[in-house]
């Protein structure tokens, strides 16, 4: 026997090995309640995670990212005048372009963060620029942060989760 042959045999032999202490059974190849499939040791209690569990997301979605929904939908609404140009809700951040508010003058671009689950001031963060980079005065960026906390908390009232 060669050593590639051996090894391969050592190999397949440990597999098996393996997968046979997986069972878990109690030694009874049919349990007395009918098939071998509906036995105790296969009430959903008892039974280990299937492979398809792993991939499964078996967790409310609303919880399972970690953004709050009523500020992420606000800010959506509000700013809707600007070109989404990228949103990732896992890390609760959307970047938006360039756009003009109805009534204005001045072009604006902004970056939303929605940091945290709870619907607090603290969990909202707002960057806006103007055209080339240029600095937006603070007394705009608070009313566009107010107008999203405003707008979260009207669609909280909606939903009746007071």
């Amino acid at each position: 026997m060669t050593y590639a042959r051996a090894a391969r045999l050592m190999i397949a032999t440990t597999l098996c090995a393996g997968l046979a202490a997986c069972g878990g059974g109690s030694g009874n190849s049919q349990p007395a309640g009918g098939t071998m499939f509906d036995g105790p040791d296969m009430a959903p209690a008892n039974r280990g995670t299937r492979i398809q569990d792993v991939f499964r997301r078996s967790e409310d979605p609303n919880r399972a990212v970690g953004v709050n929904k009523y500020l992420w939908n606000a800010s959506l609404e509000v700013l809707d005048f600007l070109p989404v140009q990228t949103i990732d809700p896992f890390t609760g951040v959307i970047q938006t372009g360039y756009g003009t508010p109805p009534g204005g003058g001045r072009s604006y671009r902004a970056t939303i963060q929605v940091s945290d689950p709870a619907l607090d001031a603290r969990s909202l963060r707002l960057s806006l620029q103007g055209p080339g980079g240029a600095a937006v005065e603070p007394g705009t960026a608070r009313a566009v942060e107010d107008a999203i906390l405003t707008r979260a908390r009207q669609l909280r009232i909606r939903d009746g989760r007071l």
